[in-house]
Formats: C-alpha cells, structure tokens, sequence
C-alpha cells in the first residue's frame, strides 16, 4: 500500500501527471452532461461547470509546454534522416497547438476578446493534428523495427539471459508506443472534432472516450515504474 502511494505522490508531483488527472475529471464529466441533460438538468449544469473548469485549468497549467518540443528537437533529433524529418514535423505541430492554445485560454477567460477563442482553437487544433500523425507513424515505424529485432533474437544462439533481457526490454517499449498510439489517436479525434465538426467526432460520448483513452494512456506511460 505505502508503494502505491508513493507512487501516487510522484505520478501528481509531474506536470503531465496533474494533467492526466484532470484531463479525466474533464471528461468524465462531459460523459455525465452527455447522460443527464435530458433526465436531471441540474446535474447537467453542474458536470458542465466541472468540465469546463478542467478544460481552462489545464490550459493554464500548460503555460510555457511549448517549448518542450524544442528540448525534444534538441535531445532527440532522430537517427536517421527519415526519423530527423518526423521529429521536426511533430515538435512543430505540438510547439503550434500549445503556443496558440494559450491564447485560446486568454480569449475564454475574457483577457483577450472571445471572439478570437474560434480561430485560436482552429489553429492550436490544427497543429496538435499534424503533430499527432507524425508521431503516430514514427511509434509505428519503431514498433515494426522491434518486432523485426524481437524475431531476430528469438531465433538467436547467443547468451540465452542477454537475449531474454533484450527481448523484455523491447516488447515493454511496444507496450509504451502502443499506449502513445492509442493517446495520440484519441487526441487527433478531438482535434479534428475542432477543425472540421462533423456527427461522429463532435458526439459527446465519442469525446467523452476519446478524451478518457488518452488521460489513461498517459496516466500509464506516466505512472512511476
């Protein structure tokens, strides 16, 4: 129990871990306007309160997040040419959505005029979009290679142990993707939800899903090992 805890304790004590927790509270909460509106009105405006308190929180919380992609850029350019050019394509498309969706937070709370609140949307959606693709094909070009070296070593005759380690270390890192995938997904769903609105993406439980894989992808990618 006291490791759980811990654990619990450094999962909030991260950025992305505050994030996660009320990246779910905003969605839940949208789940419960979507199932009360019609049956219980109070309790709709309430959930809706809740979200869209846990929606402007994260924003604000988010202040500055653009400039990781510029510390990712310049830890991680990639090993090859291919995965240089994939890294600078999702950076950029992730440094676009978090710069812009600071003003997207200023025009909501009324600092900056509301009506500049749908362009910015448009434009930090559109950016954390094509982020998201690049970052999407990268994971699956990595998971492909992996599954090219667990085979490999599966047929190997070195040193069983290192072999073992080698292959366990590969398939946790598939897991991570996956779970980066699924995040990364989720959140293109949303995003196109902003860029083009259509019945399917902008549904309140298909958000509301959307929104819940990817806190709990992340909240797992995150969580201390």
């Amino acid at each position: 129990m006291n490791d759980k805890v811990d654990k619990l304790v450094i999962f909030l004590a991260k950025r992305d871990g505050i994030d996660k927790l009320v990246k779910t509270f905003q969605y839940v909460s949208k789940l419960v306007v979507w199932r009360a509106e019609g049956a219980h009105p109070n309790v709709a405006h309430r959930a809706k309160q809740w979200e869209v308190a846990a929606g402007l929180s994260r924003k604000a919380f988010r202040s500055g997040r653009f400039l990781t992609g510029f510390n990712a850029l310049r830890r991680s350019p990639g090993s090859t040419p291919t995965f240089q050019l994939l890294a600078v394509l999702a950076n950029a498309g992730e440094m676009v959505y978090f710069f812009f969706d600071h003003f997207l937070w200023l025009s909501r709370i009324g600092v900056l005029d509301a009506h500049l609140a749908r362009k910015m949307s448009f434009i930090s959606a559109f950016g954390e979009s094509f982020g998201y693709i690049f970052f999407i094909i990268s994971d699956f070009i990595v998971i492909r290679e992996g599954i090219k070296e667990e085979h490999k070593l599966l047929h190997s005759t070195e040193n069983t142990k290192d072999v073992t380690k080698s292959i366990r270390k590969i398939r946790v890192d598939r897991v991570m993707r996956l779970m980066a995938v699924a995040a990364n997904v989720a959140d293109l769903i949303i995003g196109v939800a902003d860029i083009e609105p259509n019945p399917f993406c902008n549904h309140a439980v298909t958000l509301g899903i959307s929104g819940l894989v990817s806190a709990w992808a992340g909240w797992y990618r995150n969580w201390p090992s």
